[in-house]
This record gives structure tokens, C-alpha cells and sequence, in this order.
């Protein structure tokens, strides 16, 4: 949680405005957000626009393959909690989601489509992409 809290800070310091696009509604989203702690804006895409125009899907193979199953089973190992989402809340656990980072005017500085669930890009590359629209326009 703090290197969350860590790069929002950063990011905020160099402009940069974070949206969390959730396909569920507005329930979920609330849950989400007490579990997690977030503070980010969120947007809610229950028809999934916005993942379709950034070519997001699901894929029961990606989200089931044997590296995420066993990067799950390490949790409780390492003492780490499962979110605890009421069923009726579980919309579609095969959507891979991603990361993006666009500029003012809408080009795409930072383009990661998730490989799996945990697939997410790194914080270096998050912050080069950051400084480089800094040069041209705050975010």
C-alpha cells in the first residue's frame, strides 16, 4: 500500500490525473474501494466501452493458467488476503484489465494491456511515461 500511496503522490506532483475504470456498479465499486483504500477517481463502464476501445477482453486461459493460480496460492503464505467481493457482486473474473496513461488532448503516452490479473507495468516505466508528457503538457 505504499508504494501505491508513494506513486500517487509522485504522479500527482508531476499533474498526472489517475482514473480506475471498473465494469461493475456502483455496489462493487464501493466494496473495492473500502478493501483497497483507494483515493483515485473512478469511472464506471458497465457496458465495458471504454475496455472494448482500449482492446480489452476476458480470457478464462489467461486468468487460469497454472503461474497466476500458483501466484495465488502463495496469499496466505505471505499472509496476504483474498478481496472479499460478495458473489452477487462477481460480474466476470476472466476481464483483464490495464494500464494507460494519455495526455490532455487524448494520445496515448503508456499503453499495458494486462497479460494476466497481476500483470501490471513498471513503476519506472509509469513515471518515464509521466516525465515525458511533462515536457510537452500536464496530464
Amino acid at each position: 500500500m505504499f508504494l501505491i500511496l508513494w506513486l500517487q503522490a509522485v504522479l500527482e506532483a508531476r499533474s498526472v490525473r489517475v482514473v480506475v475504470v471498473a465494469f461493475g456498479g456502483l455496489q462493487g465499486a464501493q466494496v473495492w474501494r473500502e478493501q483497497t483504500g483507494s483515493t483515485f477517481d473512478m469511472l464506471l463502464d458497465p457496458e465495458r466501452k471504454v475496455y472494448r476501445s482500449f482492446g480489452l477482453g476476458s480470457s478464462y486461459a489467461k486468468v487460469m493458467r497454472f503461474g497466476c493460480l500458483l501466484q495465488y496460492s502463495e496469499y496466505p503464505a505471505v499472509d496476504r488476503d483474498f478481496p472479499d467481493m460478495p458473489p452477487d457482486m462477481l460480474k466476470d473474473l476472466y476481464q483483464l484489465g490495464g494500464d494507460f496513461l494519455l495526455d490532455e488532448a487524448g494520445k496515448v503516452l503508456l499503453c499495458h494491456p494486462s497479460k494476466s490479473p497481476m500483470d501490471r507495468p513498471s513503476v519506472e516505466d509509469i513515471l518515464q511515461a509521466a516525465g515525458s508528457s511533462n515536457s510537452k503538457s500536464n496530464l
